[in-house]
């Protein structure tokens, strides 16, 4: 047990039981010890650039770290009992145990301000790319229910009164976007929350001369803080992955809404499989949705963390306050059950079944095909309105009847609408009712097909701005195609200095293709060195590194993108359209006079514009 503070010596006494209880961290905090080794082996390594390590020092520090994490890692929870008012007090006192007062040393220049702020940056990254996994794995579980029920129609509901048909495909395909946009709510939030505060100090930086962007770099953060005063206080990205927690448990409950209602004896569209289910202890028949009601349940729990932080950092002075300690049990929790909510859902719907004959007669009730009648008569010239009103009294005399629409008589139906013939009964078909949804976004079989298609796509591929990790593979595509005499060919070096112009596409961990944005000084922007590893049979690469780059352009407020292509066809699809070479003298001057195939170029001049 550790009694000394880092903090002992302004002080006679020391902390009364009560506060100590109160005030310790180690209890939850014990979670951050893998970044908080992390963070102080980059530490040492920076101490030892400005001289306050030797070589040799360093390098003991850096071996007794990673010696400790070896013997903390199999069961980190343990450090939770030691006794040390944090994680960081844990680590020095561990460290002091292996290499004496050499361990001391190691705390120079730095706070405990900013050592937590970077342990904890570096914990959420960690968590960023484990969530992202598990949201592309539930999408992914949504996709392949949709292919598997591709032919299940279902009611569509509004105010939870049958509307009109859906595939149920189109119904799973709806929480695919939904996914989509939290997925783009984390990637961005990563924008923000892979920036280092370390060698910030306690709150107006440090005296030593730390190279800070190294530092960031070394521990893969994209760049440093930029303001010490703000580095050691800011908590925007716990507020940022707390309120994407939150929406997104909000789409699961909603999700999960949707199941269990499904589910009820009173719709009976599925059926839940027995491993996400459970019975009553009175109640032989009972089959209840538990896993689905827990998800449901839980997003209040995660959202209250969002409340609870927003709370906390309301009205906080700078730079650092202990009140910033109440940023991890919340945030710890949140993501924890947001996780586990995603895992559960993905098995839910990976055994549940359909039970297609009670969908079908559900979707054939509640006279879904009243709008299609309307439509029909407005076919036929009525104005909707009165085509609206008519059907409404076609729908009181089907009700009185206790029929649906297409059982009436032609000779009933013509009694409101003389225009009305016998092929209205193919109009009110439920084949007809589907087929007919064809615009995007629409519930037909085609639509639905195509929108599968794309989302297949999209899980395959990942595109993102190019790193220099990437170079090797960027340098060894750019080649290829050089060589093929479809690219310009660049030199490693250019490639190096451009890395910021490229984006790249990622399949199963490897890049498979690259494109880069060339801006000119007068602003027209060229789509450069676009290629696809030919090796790869993932289509669908090209047109979204296109897509990604047009995307940056009207960030940057570009007004025009243009390319030199053999492929016309691809870029027309893309909605680039033909232009004459002459209007692009930037073009004509930087590349096109020093190109050997200037007398005879077979190269078409296309252009996107944005504004």
């Amino acid at each position: 047990m550790a009694d000394a503070k880092l903090w002992g010596g302004r002080f006679a006494n020391g902390p009364s039981e009560a506060f100590q209880a109160f005030n310790d961290s180690l209890p939850f905090d014990y979670v951050l010890a893998e970044q908080d080794i992390q963070g102080s082996i980059a530490w040492a390594d920076a101490l030892r650039q400005v001289g306050v390590l030797t070589a040799q020092e360093c390098n003991q520090l850096q071996q007794a770290l990673q010696q400790l994490w070896q013997r903390l890692k199999s069961n980190p929870s343990a450090i939770a009992k030691a006794g040390d008012e944090d994680i960081h007090s844990f680590v020095e006192r561990e460290l002091v145990a292996l290499v004496g007062d050499l361990g001391k040393k190691l705390h120079t220049g730095r706070s405990r301000n900013d050592q937590v702020a970077t342990d904890l940056r570096l914990w959420c990254r960690q968590q960023v790319t484990d969530l992202t996994q598990n949201l592309s794995d539930l999408q992914q579980q949504l996709a392949l229910l949709a292919e598997r029920e591709i032919d299940a129609v279902i009611p569509g509901y509004t105010h939870l009164q049958r509307a009109q048909p859906v595939l149920f495909s189109h119904w799973a395909l709806a929480y695919v976007e939904m996914l989509k946009r939290d997925l783009e709510r984390l990637t961005d939030a990563l924008k923000r929350l892979n920036q280092s505060p370390l060698g910030c100090g306690a709150l107006a930086g440090t005296a030593y001369a730390i190279d800070r962007r190294q530092l960031a770099h070394q521990l893969g953060f994209d760049q440093p803080c930029l303001n010490s005063l703000d580095a050691v206080s800011d908590r925007d990205y716990v507020i940022e992955l707390l309120s994407t927690a939150s929406l997104s448990m909000l789409h699961l409950s909603r999700l999960t809404e949707d199941l269990i209602f499904y589910n009820s004896g009173e719709a009976g569209f599925i059926e839940m499989a027995d491993d996400v289910t459970s019975g009553s202890s009175l109640m032989p028949q009972k089959k209840n949705p538990d896993a689905l009601e827990l998800v449901r349940g839980k997003t209040g729990r995660v959202t209250g963390a969002l409340m609870a932080m927003t709370m906390t950092l309301k009205s906080l002075p700078l730079a650092y306050n202990k009140d910033l300690q109440e940023d991890k049990e919340g945030l710890f929790d949140a993501l924890k059950h947001w996780r586990a909510a995603l895992q559960i859902t993905s098995q839910c719907l990976s055994g549940l079944t359909v039970n297609h004959q009670r969908c079908r007669e559900a979707a054939q009730q509640g006279y879904a095909n009243a709008t299609e009648l309307a439509d029909y008569l407005v076919a036929k010239g009525v104005p909707f309105r009165q085509a609206h009103h008519q059907v409404g009294e076609l729908v009181q005399l089907a009700i009185s009847q206790r029929q649906p629409l297409e059982a009436l008589a032609l000779s009933q139906l013509q009694r409101v609408n003389a225009n009305i013939r016998e092929d209205v009964y193919e109009w009110l078909s439920l084949e007809s009712l589907l087929s007919k949804r064809q615009a995007l976004g629409g519930t037909s079989r085609q639509q639905v097909t195509s929108a599968l298609k794309k989302v297949r796509q999209q899980q395959q591929i990942s595109v993102r701005d190019a790193n220099l990790s990437d170079i090797d593979a960027i340098v060894g595509l750019v080649g290829h195609w050089a060589m093929a005499g479809e690219n310009l060919p660049r030199a490693k070096d250019d490639i190096i200095h451009s890395i910021n112009e490229f984006a790249v596409t990622e399949i199963d961990g490897q890049v498979m293709g690259c494109a880069s944005l060339y801006i000119y000084t007068t602003g027209l922007a060229e789509i450069r060195s676009l290629g696809v590893n030919p090796k790869s049979s993932v289509k669908g690469q090209g047109r979204l590194l296109v897509e990604k780059l047009l995307d940056k352009a009207r960030r940057l407020h570009l007004k025009r993108v243009i390319v030199l292509t053999r492929v016309p066809d691809f870029f027309e699809q893309q909605n680039f359209s033909h232009c004459s070479k002459d209007t692009l003298p930037e073009k004509v001057m930087k590349d096109c006079e020093l190109c050997p195939k200037k007398a005879n170029c077979d190269e078409l001049a296309m252009e996107f514009r944005l504004i």
